[in-house]
């Protein structure tokens, strides 16, 4: 084994890349522009030629990287193939083998971007200590990454972990982003949240802060800390949606602990007083002492999970 490991975590808009020690210490993070022209073929020549020029700005030799991990937004099974990136103008074929091509026959290990940040979480951020857990990203949309044993669950094509996309609300009238209705994703996302609270508003004339500017996840949760009582029935009903879809979850996998991320976490512990009492009350109970947790590491969980890939 080599004395270091790449992490890749390629976005939409940049590709962060990390370079750590193999106890999981960073020692270099940067950046470069995702190029997506001509069906995303610059990407992963980009990436191996940011990782040889790291390599030669820190006098480091190939024989000294134990290898290079990526997570990628699109489902990748466990050989490393990826079944299509439309965002990125991906086809399916195997990322794994093209990039160990580009980095001279390196070791190369891919994954799903949202399982790739569970594993982040659990080597060395909020899902420390335990090895089985569901990550669960709370964005513009909602993501989730299962670990189970330490080995992330990838499914027959890495699809696994789209919780976003259990079905929650019957006769829902709107169309979620993945062309179905009723989607948990329409209502635990953030914009899921200032859904429900729009709907609330227009239900009657209840007093509320929430009447006096831009309604968002953030603007609903700030009213609830300060016992705003509108703002705490959307924050009911967020936690009862959110707790179906995870007790749901929880049947199926029975993880020790459910990692919160994303930008509605950044509502702190106040989450857990509307999804915790709710997942009790609807989990299965041979799951029920599932702990909750906030994700730590930020936009980095990618890169040191992409690092971790290589490691496990």
């Amino acid at each position: 084994m080599g004395k270091y490991v790449f992490g890749v975590d390629l976005g939409g808009t940049t590709v962060k890349m990390g370079l750590f020690d193999t106890d999981g210490n960073v020692q270099d993070k940067w950046e470069i522009p995702t190029r997506k022209q001509d069906a995303g073929k610059l990407i992963l020549p980009d990436i191996a030629e940011a990782i040889k020029n790291k390599m030669a700005e820190k006098n480091i030799e190939a024989s000294d990287v134990t290898g290079v991990g990526i997570g990628v937004p699109g489902p990748v099974d466990g050989a490393g193939m990826i079944y299509k990136a439309p965002n990125l103008g991906w086809g399916v074929f195997s990322i794994k083998d093209t990039l160990s091509e580009l980095l001279g026959g390196m070791i190369v290990e891919a994954g799903n971007d949202a399982n790739v940040a569970a594993l982040g979480e659990m080597w060395r951020g909020g899902g420390k200590g335990y090895s089985s857990l569901v990550m669960v990203t709370l964005g513009t949309g909602v993501g989730g990454g299962i670990i189970i044993n330490g080995k992330i669950l990838t499914g027959s094509t890495g699809a696994t972990g789209e919780i976003g996309h259990i079905h929650i609300v019957d006769g829902e009238p709107e169309t979620c982003g993945c062309g179905k209705h009723g989607c948990l994703e329409m209502y635990a996302s953030a914009t899921g949240i200032a859904r429900l609270a729009n709907r609330r508003l227009a239900k009657d004339d209840a007093p509320t802060v929430l009447r006096n500017g831009d309604i968002s996840a953030k603007s609903v949760f700030d009213a609830v800390k300060n016992g705003d009582k509108v703002a705490i029935e959307i924050a009911e009903q967020f936690g009862d949606y959110l707790a179906k879809g995870l007790a749901s979850v929880a049947a199926a996998v029975n993880p020790e602990a459910f990692v919160i991320g994303g930008g509605v976490s950044k509502a702190g512990p106040v989450l857990f007083d509307y999804i915790v009492k709710y997942y009790r009350e609807y989990v299965f109970h041979g799951s029920a002492d599932a702990k909750f947790t906030l994700a730590e590491l930020g936009n980095d969980a990618g890169i040191y999970g992409a690092a971790k890939l290589v490691l496990s």
